[in-house]
């Protein structure tokens, strides 16, 4: 049996986390538009950005505007631009087991499209 140097060592944890990386799988990007609405999904920095801005309600603020048109419970929630400015886009699992969406005006507050 040989002694393994530094060197060697080394080297093979590179070689090993390489490997590693290499063998996880490639997940596709998240999708910044939603499928059927046309918005443009913010990512981390924008939604940083624009909650740091103060110009935003709170997400609560726009879960309970959406609760008094579609009681249930909210499953899914981004904040996203539309051609009006930002949006909460909710996705609402109601009591009767049908799922919604709900867009919320992220400045104002009221419910401003449903599907």
């Amino acid at each position: 049996m040989y002694p393994l140097g530094r060197n060697s060592i080394a080297a093979l944890t590179v070689f090993l986390l390489a490997s590693a990386q290499a063998a996880e799988p490639v997940r596709p990007p998240h999708p910044r538009v939603t499928p059927a609405a046309g918005f443009v999904c913010l990512n981390h920095q924008e939604r940083r950005a624009e909650s740091e801005s103060g110009k935003l309600i709170q997400l609560a603020t726009a879960i309970h505007s959406a609760k008094k048109r579609m009681p249930g419970t909210v499953v899914r929630a981004r904040l996203c631009r539309d051609k009006d400015g930002p949006v909460y886009v909710l996705t609402v699992l109601a009591r009767d087991g049908k799922v919604g969406r709900l867009t919320v005006d992220a400045v104002k507050g009221t419910v401003v499209g449903n599907r």
